[in-house]
């Protein structure tokens, strides 16, 4: 088993935030794929709130259009702080964060 170490970039958006015409986590996933990041992974969100203290949360009677969604990718550092620039550009709503994680590589999956 190796590691090494990596970034991982988290932006959480509402689902209902467009980009150019398209949805924004749909548009920062081809950005992130454009960019060569190693994967990228959009998480729907139940429930959650925000900077305006809104509750959206996904019930049966009341489908909310604006659930939280996160957009996370885990990559080297360089390639993430090579994109960052470009998803700031593209988030007026919502929260990136940048994090340090040490990726386990077991010797089968290579």
């Amino acid at each position: 088993m190796k590691s090494m170490p990596a970034k991982r970039l988290t932006i959480y958006v509402g689902e209902g935030v467009k980009w150019q015409g398209k949805a924004l986590y749909h548009a920062l996933v081809l950005k992130l794929k454009e960019a060569g990041l190693a994967g990228v992974t959009v998480i729907r969100g139940i429930e959650g709130y925000g900077k305006r203290n809104s509750i959206y949360a996904a019930r049966i009677i009341d489908l909310s259009y604006d659930l939280p969604v996160i957009v996370e990718a885990v990559d080297r550092a360089e390639k993430v702080a090579s994109v960052l620039p470009e998803v700031q550009a593209m988030v007026s709503q919502g929260l990136i964060t940048v994090s340090d994680v040490e990726i386990i590589i077991h010797e089968d999956n290579l």
